[in-house]
C-alpha cells in the first residue's frame, strides 16, 4: 500500500490536543510560526514518503551484513541517509553556535516521528545520534562540543549508546569494561558491549560511541562508572587525517524485528586499547548517560506512535478493499468490505483512538521539556520540569505498549493474510515488540513512576497534571451535549481512581510495603496512561478547528469511544492496584 505521512493529524495533535500554545506564548522562539511548522513537516514528509518508506519491507528482508568487522546496511539505506544529511534535518533543534537552527525539541521529535513511521529500522540511526548530541551538549567540554557537535548535528557523524554487557542487562553497575588513564589525558578502553544499535554501519563518515566503563581503582557498582567518547575514527594531530580506533563489531544479533537496523556486539581494545575521552566527571557516568537516555525514552515512545500509525494506515486501507461475508443486516447477498462488519470497525476505531492519544501525550511531553529547559522564569521552568519528569515514563511505556497493541490488532484485521510476511503487516508487529524493552524496560519505567515521580515535591507533579485533566473535564461538562457530559463524567471517575491509587501507593511507601508498590506499578502506569489519553482526545474534541479527511469518526465521537470503551477500565485497574501483594510469597513455594 502507499504510505502517507499523517502531517495533518500531527499538526492537529500539536496545536489542539497538546499545549503548543504554551510554546507560542513563551515567545522564546519568535521565528516559529504556524506556516513554518507546516512547511517544515511537509518537506520532511516528502523524504519519509518517497525515499524512506519504500525501503521498509525490502530492508527488513535484506537486513545488514557483517564482513570482516565492517557492517553494510540494507540496499537503499545509504542513499536515503545521504538525503537526510544533505537536507540538514538533524540540525533543526541543535544549538546555533554549533551549526543548529535552534528550534524547540518538540519540532525535532515530530520529525523523528516521520522517520519512525516510514521505517523504524532506519529511524534508529538519527535517533541515537540525537541522544549523543544531548549528552555532549550537557556534559562535554567546550573543545568536545566544537569537535563533535557540528558533524553529529548534520548527521555526517552518527552516535551510539554503549551500556549493556553480556553479564549485565539492566543492572548497569555490574559492567566489566575498564578504562585506564594514559599520559596524554585520554583513556584506554577495554571490554565488550552488546545490543549496540548502529554500532557499525556504512552510512556515516564516523561513529561516535558513548561508552560506560570503570576507571581502574574506581568503586564497584553504579557509583564507580564513568562515560567516555570513543570515536570509530580519531583525528591524527599531526596529519589531521582520521585513523581507525581499536574497536570493531564482532557480531550482529539475529533479532525478532528491526532486521535492517544493525544491532552489534562491539569489542573495544582487543589490541592496544580503544582510545577514549572522559565525558563529564569521573564516576559520574550514569548521570551523563541518563541525559542521553531521557532523550531516547521520549523518542522511543514516538516509535510506538510511528509503528501504530503505520499499522493503522495499512489496516484501514485493507479493510476498505477486502471483501468477506455478507452485511450483518441481511440487506445484501453479496460480500461486503470488511470495514462494514461492526467488530472490524470497532477494532479500527480502537486503533485510531489509541494512536492519536499516544501521539498527543508524547507531544505534550516534548513541549514540557522545551519549556523546562529554556523558559526564563525559574518558577515556570520548575513547573514544566515536574510535568516532563512525570510524562517521560508514561510516554515511553504507554506509547510503546500501544504500538504493540495496535500492530497486533492490525494483524487481526488482515486475518490469515496478516500472519503471512508478504503483506508486511507482520513486520509492524515484529518491529514494535522491541520498543517496550530497550531504553529501560516498561517495567522499569513503571517503577520509576511509582517510586520517584509520585514523591517529587510531595506529589505536586501528579496534582498539577490532574488539575489540567479536571479543567478539560469541566469544559466538557459545560457543553450542552450528552456525549460531552458522558466524557466529563467518565473523566471525573477516572481522576478519582487515580487519586485513590496515588494515595494508596504513597501510604504503602511510608509503611515500607515496597513489594506492594512495585507489584502495582505497571497497572498504575496503565491507569495514568488511559486517563491522560482520554484527556488529550477530549481536548481535541473541544477544539473548534477541524482537519480534512477525518478518519472513521468525528473528534467528539472518537473521544467518546475512548471514554466509554477504554477509560472505563480505570475502575478495574484501581481495584487491582489497591490490592495488597504482601502475602503472595507462598506462590513461589509451589515452584
Amino acid at each position: 500500500m502507499t504510505f502517507a505521512s499523517p502531517v495533518k493529524q500531527m499538526i492537529f495533535a500539536l496545536k489542539e490536543m497538546a499545549n503548543y500554545s504554551d510554546i507560542v506564548e513563551s515567545e522564546l522562539w519568535p521565528d516559529l510560526d504556524d506556516n513554518f511548522v507546516e512547511t517544515l513537516l511537509y518537506e520532511a514528509a516528502k523524504l519519509a514518503d518517497n525515499s524512506i518508506a519504500p525501503l521498509n519491507q525490502s530492508a527488513d528482508k535484506a537486513g545488514s551484513i557483517l564482513n570482516n568487522g565492517n557492517v553494510s546496511t540494507a540496499p537503499g539505506f545509504k542513499e536515503a541517509y545521504k538525503e537526510l544529511v544533505n537536507s540538514s534535518w538533524g540540525t533543526v533543534s541543535g544549538m546555533k553556535e554549533y551549526g543548529g537552527q535552534g528550534f524547540p525539541k518538540t519540532i525535532s521529535v515530530m520529525i523523528q516521528e516521520l522517520w519512525n513511521t516510514s521505517c523504524m529500522s532506519f529511524s534508529l540511526c538519527p535517533m541515537l545520534t540525537q541522544g549523543a548530541i544531548e549528552a555532549i551538549s550537557h556534559h562535554g567540554t567546550e573543545n568536545q562540543k566544537k569537535e563533535y557537535l557540528p558533524k553529529l548535528l548534520t548527521g555526517e557523524w552518527s552516535g551510539t549508546m554503549n551500556l549493556t554487557e553480556p553479564q549485565a542487562g539492566s543492572d548497569v553497575g555490574a559492567l566489566k569494561t575498564s578504562a585506564k588513564k594514559n599520559s596524554d589525558g585520554s583513556y584506554s578502553i577495554k571490554g565488550t558491549k552488546i545490543y549496540i544499535t548502529y554500532g557499525d554501519h556504512d552510512m556515516a563518515e564516523n561513529i561516535i560511541h558513548l561508552v560506560l566503563a570503570r576507571i581502574d581503582g574506581a568503586p564497584e557498582g553504579n557509583n564507580g562508572i564513568s562515560l567516555f567518547i570513543v570515536p570509530k575514527f580519531i583525528k591524527n594531530q599531526k596529519s589531521n587525517e582520521l585513523e581507525k580506533n581499536d574497536l570493531q563489531c564482532i557480531g550482529l544479533e539475529n533479532k525478532l524485528g528491526i532486521h535492517a537496523s544493525p544491532t552489534c556486539v562491539m569489542s573495544f581494545g582487543e589490541k592496544i586499547g580503544a582510545k577514549g575521552f572522559l565525558l563529564g566527571e569521573e564516576n559520574r557516568g550514569l548521570a551523563c548517560m541518563f541525559t542521553m537516555m531521557n532523550n531516547a525514552r521520549l523518542n522511543v515512545g514516538m516509535q510506538g506512535v510511528g509503528i501504530a500509525e503505520r499499522s493503522l494506515q495499512q489496516s484501514f486501507e485493507y479493510s476498505k478493499e477486502r471483501k468477506q461475508g455478507r452485511h450483518y443486516s441481511g440487506k445484501s447477498k453479496n460480500s461486503v468490505n470488511i470495514i462494514e462488519h461492526p467488530d472490524v470497525l470497532k477494532t479500527l476505531i480502537k486503533m485510531e483512538s489509541l494512536t492519536q492519544a499516544s501521539r498527543a501525550i508524547c507531544y505534550d511531553n516534548a513541549i514540557a521539556i522545551d519549556l523546562a529547559q529554556n523558559h526564563k522564569d525559574d518558577k515556570i521552568r520548575e513547573k514544566y520540569q515536574l510535568k516532563a519528569d512525570l510524562l517521560t515514563p508514561i510516554s515511553k511505556s504507554w506509547a510503546t505498549d500501544i504500538g504493540v497493541k495496535v500492530a497486533s490488532l492490525g494483524i487481526q484485521i488482515h486475518g490469515g493474510m496478516g500472519f503471512i510476511e508478504d503483506t508486511g503487516v507482520a513486520q509492524h508487529y515484529r518491529d514494535s515488540r522491541i520498543a517496550p524493552i530497550y531504553e529501560g524496560t516498561n517495567g522499569i519505567q513503571a517503577i520509576d513512576l511509582v517510586t520517584r515521580k509520585l514523591k517529587i515535591s510531595d506529589g505536586l507533579a501528579i496534582k498539577n497534571f490532574l488539575d489540567e485533566i479536571k479543567e478539560t473535564s469541566k469544559k466538557c461538562s459545560e457543553k450542552n451535549d450528552n456525549g460531552f457530559i458522558k466524557i466529563a463524567n467518565n473523566l471525573n471517575a477516572a481522576i478519582v481512581e487515580v487519586e485513590i491509587c496515588t494515595k494508596k501507593l504513597l501510604e504503602w511507601t511510608k509503611e515500607n510495603k515496597l513489594r506492594s508498590v512495585l507489584f502495582s506499578a505497571s497497572d498504575y502506569l496503565e491507569l495514568f496512561g488511559i486517563t491522560a489519553g482520554s484527556h488529550y482526545l477530549s481536548r481535541g474534541a473541544l477544539s473548534e478547528k477541524n482537519t480534512e479527511n477525518e478518519s472513521l469518526l468525528a473528534r467528539k465521537e472518537l473521544a467518546l469511544f475512548f471514554s466509554t470503551q477504554i477509560l472505563v477500565n480505570s475502575k478495574a485497574l484501581s481495584s487491582s492496584i489497591c490490592s495488597t501483594s504482601e502475602n503472595l510469597g507462598n506462590f513461589l513455594e509451589d515452584f
